[in-house]
Parts: structure tokens; C-alpha cells; sequence
């Protein structure tokens, strides 16, 4: 991680262990900005960790550092307090890597808040998931906003770039490389936005009855109003998601509806 112009990186460092089907944190660390609530214990054994911020957002030349282990056993579901908002950039932008590993066995659900770019902003994210093997079940979910649209501030942001690649043991399973960059394209056009405001992609490992899950993704997307989306079966059996909407909210009831699909597919 690169040197931080506003002083150290801001760090997160996540680990979970599991012990008589009961998950716990074997060791937490954060640094400012940000906070950790006191874990929220779950009836299947898990724990929900809430991320809070003590800033306005995401401003010019933060660096972050967000690792996640999750061992053999332990369900752990990480998810943010609020939006996460990416404030105007004069010249530099915030950075922010991501390293997550998910041990045999383990269930990690990646599920923050949605993220809204402002007018000048500009944001690079790094993501690499290593899953040890195929009991490994890994969920991530994200929402992008095309801005403050309100303000009438759509596709204004510098440029907003976010890779992530994902492993199953040595082998590359997923690699999404985003790079947008909305002076240089047409955002609101065919092949990206489509005239909606808010993008939703999901990823998910195999569930164990996927003809169940495709078919009630697919019919919880037809009757969504005012939305668009479908759902893709990857190579090793994996799914990917892309859903265009315009309301956060809307995009957010939407993924809540896919994870318990996705619970009742691998019952």
C-alpha cells in the first residue's frame, strides 16, 4: 500500500474461527477512521459485522487496507453502516485493496452498503478472494451508484475502477476488471447503464440446487418493477449477477431476497 498524504493506512483486519458450530473473532483490528461494532451472533452460529466511519467518506489520497480470514467452519457476514460516499478530488484519488480468504468449510458474505461517487471523485479497488476449495461458499454483493442524481450530479466522477478476482484453490474462477471512466464514456448508454441510475452485481459460489436458484432469481427479477437484470452461470458452476435499477433501496431488497434464495438452494 502507498504512502497516504493524510498520514497511515486506514486498516481492517477481520478473522473468524468456528468452535463447537459456534463462530467467533479470533482477532479484530481497525485504525481510524473506522470502528467495529460488537459482533451480531446469528441463529445459524454466525456473526454479522457492522463497519462504521467516523468521516464523511472516502476524500482525496485515503489509502485502505481491508483482510478477511475466515476459518474452516465459521459463517461470518460483513456488511457497513452506511453508504459509502466518495467525495470530489482535485487531483489525486483514494485507493483501497481487499484480501479475503475463505478456509474448507467456511461461509463468508461480503455485503456492504452502496457507494455513491461524487461530481470529481475518483476511486481504484483492488479485490483478490482465495477459496480453499469447493466447500469454501463465498457471497459478494455490490452497488454502484452513477452519483448524486438528485443534485443532477449522474456520471460526473473522474473515473471509478474496482478489480476483483477470484481463486478456488490455483485456479482463477472470476475476474471482473470495472473501469469506468464517464468523461471517455458513454455511461447512460447500451452495454452500461441503459438509461438506470444504480448497477448491482453479485457473485456467488455453486449453490447445491442451482436449477432451483436460477429459476427463483429469474422469476424475483421479472417482477421487479422498473428493473433489469439477469443471472449467468459461470464455468465451474458459479453464478454472477448484473441487475440495472434506480433506487439503492430497491437494488438493496433485491440482493436480501437473491441471499435467501441462495440459503434455501444450499438447504
Amino acid at each position: 500500500m502507498e504512502h497516504n498524504p493524510f498520514g497511515r493506512t486506514s486498516v481492517l483486519n477481520v478473522q473468524a474461527a468456528c468452535k463447537q458450530g459456534r463462530t467467533f473473532l479470533e482477532h479484530l483490528y481497525f485504525t481510524a477512521p473506522y470502528k467495529v461494532m460488537r459482533p451480531f451472533e446469528q441463529k445459524d452460529g454466525g456473526l454479522e459485522v457492522m463497519l462504521m466511519a467516523a468521516s464523511a467518506g472516502i476524500m482525496e489520497g485515503d489509502r485502505q487496507d481491508f483482510r478477511f480470514r475466515v476459518g474452516s467452519g465459521a459463517r461470518l457476514t460483513f456488511v457497513s453502516q452506511s453508504y459509502d460516499k466518495i467525495h470530489p478530488m482535485k487531483e489525486d484519488c483514494a485507493k483501497r485493496t481487499t484480501s479475503i480468504d475463505v478456509a474448507p468449510g467456511a461461509v463468508f458474505c461480503y455485503n456492504p452498503q452502496p457507494t455513491i461517487p461524487f461530481q470529481g471523485s475518483a476511486f481504484e479497488s483492488a479485490m483478490t478472494v482465495h477459496l480453499a476449495d469447493a466447500s469454501s461458499c463465498f457471497w459478494l454483493s455490490e452497488i454502484f451508484s452513477c452519483g448524486r442524481y438528485a443534485r443532477g450530479e449522474r456520471f460526473q466522477y473522474r473515473f471509478y475502477h474496482n478489480l476483483v478476482e477470484i481463486t478456488r484453490g490455483d485456479r482463477l474462477i472470476y475476474r471482473d476488471n470495472t473501469r469506468f471512466a464517464p468523461a471517455r464514456m458513454d455511461m447512460a448508454g447500451l452495454g452500461l447503464y441503459e438509461g438506470y441510475t444504480h448497477l448491482f452485481n453479485l457473485f456467488v459460489t455453486r449453490p447445491k440446487q442451482p436449477n432451483l436458484f436460477v429459476q427463483q432469481v429469474r422469476e424475483l427479477l421479472n417482477a421487479q418493477p422498473d428493473c433489469d437484470g439477469a443471472v449467468t452461470e459461470l464455468m465451474d458452476g458459479d453464478f454472477a449477477l448484473r441487475v440495472l435499477g434506480r433506487r439503492a433501496q430497491q437494488l438493496e431488497i433485491v440482493s436480501q431476497e437473491i441471499h435467501r434464495i441462495f440459503l434455501a438452494a444450499n438447504s
